[in-house]
């Protein structure tokens, strides 16, 4: 998915505990090394995990080019509607709590690298915990 101008100037500036330039070009580059991995046929669940999260705190309409659009739902417990900072709180908890289940759901251990996609994402954008999930262009931030 191409990330445009009109999909960043609608995040809510709540939602993020870092730059917006910043959150674009992130969130940009996710899109552009998923969408590599994608038609490549190589497997990218971090990348996929990163790339769920930005687009549900960006409140991200979904373009596919196959299918019809739809909102970005939570990463972790799938929730519809827009994302807000009490909701990005309990889905940050809930990555986290997942990140502790023992054992992992069979779903999960079918999916590697996508729970620490999620986490490196939340740990960014929303604790400060760590740097962006993903290298990108710091040029295009300005």
């Amino acid at each position: 998915m191409e990330v445009t101008e009109t999909d960043i100037a609608r995040i809510p500036a709540e939602n993020l505990h870092v730059p917006r330039a910043e959150f674009a070009a992130v969130w940009a580059a996710a899109e552009q090394l998923h969408e590599d991995c994608v038609r490549r046929r190589v497997s990218d669940w971090y990348g996929a995990g990163v790339v769920m999260t930005c687009r549900w705190l960006a409140v991200a309409m979904v373009r596919p080019q196959t299918d019809r659009w739809y909102m970005a739902t939570a990463p972790v417990t799938e929730r519809t509607g827009s994302a807000l900072p009490e909701l990005i709180q309990a889905e940050a908890l809930a990555a986290q709590r997942l990140d502790l289940r023992r054992p992992a759901p069979g779903w999960l251990l079918n999916r590697p690298g996508w729970l620490p996609g999620v986490l490196a994402t939340f740990d960014w954008v929303w604790w400060r915990k760590a740097g962006p999930p993903v290298q990108f262009d710091r040029t295009a931030v300005g």
